[in-house]
């Protein structure tokens, strides 16, 4: 009987085999595995703030904390002086600044990523209201701007929130803070 040979493999060369080989496992199942509670957690609206920015927070501010983008003109209804800035990810949507320097937040309005006590984009206004009892829908902007807006009462220490609601689908499209600014 004639044995074969089988090649011997040294622990070196077994670890670095084994080691790449692994890597690519972990990460394979990193990539698989559910996003966390706070990955998957959208950024929170209060009557006051969305997400860290502030009403009264200064451009230069938001600017260094990665918060918007590049300050650029705003709504030109609002003159020639207004200027607005983009929201960065993982909110979409704008900010509106005073009018004059140092410019300071006066409007936060949001399209995507972020919730005021579990409402957010998509929310119908049974919703709103069940989560804000005292919100006050006002049909006045339905015509023009085909949107019912739902306002939370003014708070003591603070703003308000406004949903604005298509009236095609029935579902909340835009969030401002204090106020829904109306450019188009």
């Amino acid at each position: 009987m004639s044995a074969e040979y089988v090649p011997q493999m040294s622990p070196l060369r077994l670890v670095l085999l084994l080691v790449p080989a692994c890597l690519v496992a972990a990460a394979a199942v990193a990539m698989a595995s559910p996003l966390t509670a706070q990955d998957s957690a959208a950024a929170v609206i209060t009557p006051t703030r969305v997400d860290g920015i502030h009403l009264g927070d200064t451009h230069a501010d938001l600017l260094l904390r990665g918060k918007v983008g590049p300050i650029g003109p705003g709504c030109e209804f609002g003159g020639p002086n207004t200027r607005s800035a983009r929201l960065r990810a993982p909110l979409k949507g704008q900010v509106d600044y005073t009018l004059n320097s140092p410019r300071k937040v006066t409007t936060i309005t949001v399209t995507k990523g972020a919730k005021a006590r579990g409402v957010g984009i998509g929310a119908t206004i049974a919703a709103i209201k069940a989560k804000f009892p005292n919100a006050i829908v006002d049909h006045s902007t339905d015509q023009v701007f085909q949107l019912t807006v739902v306002r939370t009462p003014k708070r003591p220490k603070g703003g308000r929130i406004m949903f604005g609601v298509s009236n095609q689908t029935h579902k909340t499209t835009i969030i401002g803070v204090p106020n829904i600014a109306f450019c188009e």
